[in-house]
């Protein structure tokens, strides 16, 4: 079962080698990691997605709380939450098939962002279904570079990660 999991740490260096050693030393795999700074510049937010049963995420958290830096974790996952990824896609392009991306382009409410004579750049924001839809369309086309950002989550409502004072 796929979790999404928020880590609120200090931001200063070596928290992230820290974060990401606990997962190593224990075997468990990251799909994808976003990292970036918060509305304080103090600390940063760490969005990790894990493949794991309830008992081996659970042990996960524990054990990132324990971390020094580490603030706050918590399965946003768990929650109702507003989830997105950032694509960039450098598709091979020609006047035979420029219609037919443009029209794909437009169907996933993308952006192209750089064109040249062969190719373009195409940017698509959404959730992981949505990206991989696109992809999955995107591939009968030459796709000559791709990627993409690891998973952003925020959990909806009026919760927010950083009331974290009585809970660690």
């Amino acid at each position: 079962m796929r979790h999404v999991i928020s880590v609120l740490v200090n931001n200063h260096s070596g928290v992230l080698s820290r974060v990401v050693g606990l997962f190593s030393r224990r075997g468990y795999n990251i799909e994808s990691l976003a990292v970036g700074t918060t509305e304080q510049n103090d600390l940063s937010r760490i969005t990790l997605t894990v493949e794991g049963d309830d008992y081996v995420i659970t042990q996960i958290i524990r054990q990132l709380s324990k971390l020094y830096d580490v603030k706050k974790v918590q399965d946003v996952g768990a929650y109702e939450n507003v989830s997105r990824e950032l694509l960039l896609v450098k598709v091979e392009m020609n006047s035979n098939n420029r219609d037919d991306i443009m029209q794909i382009v437009e169907t996933f409410r993308g952006k192209v962002i750089d064109i040249s004579l062969n190719s373009l750049i195409i940017e698509i924001t959404g959730d992981s279904e949505k990206v991989n839809a696109f992809i999955k369309l995107i591939k009968q086309f030459q796709v000559r570079e791709l990627t993409r950002t690891g998973l952003i989550s925020l959990e909806r409502g009026n919760k927010i990660l950083k009331e974290y004072e009585e809970e660690i």
